[in-house]
């Protein structure tokens, strides 16, 4: 990883939408966690629905770890580092 060799400095705007990916990936991790603890409940209140649940539960990592991909290929983008 090659970081900057000089202080960065970014725009109000670059910060905007900085603040803005950031916001969107704390919502959107959010939202994930929240299906694997429902999925979770209803699995431990009601195993039944273990096998209908099961997707779902495998399905939020993947979206979690996309979401922070995505953010940070902006931030380094946004920083001018490279990998």
């Amino acid at each position: 990883m090659t970081l900057p060799s000089q202080p960065v400095t970014l725009t109000v705007e670059q910060i905007e939408k900085l603040n803005e990916h950031l916001s969107k990936l704390r919502h959107d991790i959010n939202n994930n966690l929240s299906l694997i603890l429902a999925a979770t409940e209803l699995i431990k209140y009601n195993p039944q629905t273990l096998e209908r649940m099961a997707n779902t539960l495998s399905e939020q990592p993947p979206k979690i770890s996309a979401a922070l991909t995505r953010f940070s290929a902006d931030f380094e983008q946004a920083f001018g580092i490279r990998r």
